[in-house]
């Protein structure tokens, strides 16, 4: 059986959730992370020395960070990544993109608004931190345009299970932004599967 330690608060972890879901695959939840459980401690940095979230436990195989779970369990089943090499080089780039470029802008403006945290309210740094994330955002919208489907292309990938969590994420934030059509379209798309809308509901943002 495989095992997920993490709390679906995390943005990280319903990644792995929803590849789960999207492959089938049964699976048990142990709520790890702050305010729930602590991940700094020993039984925990055993698995992970880094001491975040998620970690799948399977048997003896221990694997942390997010897209190599992803990767890791889209080869193990032969799905959500193109066979193709080039399609699935672009698909892995894209899932690199998300972690890299478009999540490290939105992070005061996230802390500000979404999860309030004390000593987040500068509203100068609140909306240059905006100004990132919809440039980010940009590119997206222009791929999305170009693919009319998948950020990748036609097919479905693990990579829309990243790019599509931070999709909402954007939609999310209760700030006067940049509309943008063909993401919105995308964000429609990947709601109506029945995983996607499971773990990008209201209540995780």
């Amino acid at each position: 059986m495989l095992k997920v330690l993490g709390r679906v608060t995390s943005i990280n972890v319903r990644k792995v959730l929803w590849a789960l879901d999207e492959l089938g695959l049964a699976y048990e939840r142990e709520d790890w992370g702050l305010p729930l459980r602590d991940p700094k401690v020993p039984e925990f940095l055993a698995l992970n020395p880094n001491g975040q979230v998620p970690v799948l436990v399977e048997g003896e195989f221990v694997l942390w960070e997010s897209n190599a779970i992803l990767i890791y369990l889209a080869e193990r089943e032969g799905r959500l990544l193109p066979a193709q090499l080039e399609l699935r080089a672009v698909a892995l780039q894209w899932l690199g993109w998300q972690a890299s470029e478009l999540n490290p802008p939105w992070g005061y403006a996230v802390n500000a608004l979404i999860r309030k945290t004390p000593g987040y309210d500068d509203p100068t740094k609140v909306a240059d931190s905006i100004a990132r994330w919809s440039a980010k955002m940009d590119l997206l919208e222009a791929q999305l345009a170009r693919t009319g489907a998948f950020v990748a292309g036609g097919e479905f990938t693990i990579a829309d299970i990243a790019v599509a969590l931070s999709v909402h994420r954007w939609m999310a934030i209760p700030a006067e932004k940049k509309a943008f059509a063909a993401v919105a379209d995308y964000y429609e798309r990947l709601m109506s599967r029945e995983a996607g809308a499971r773990w990008m509901g209201p209540e995780t943002p």
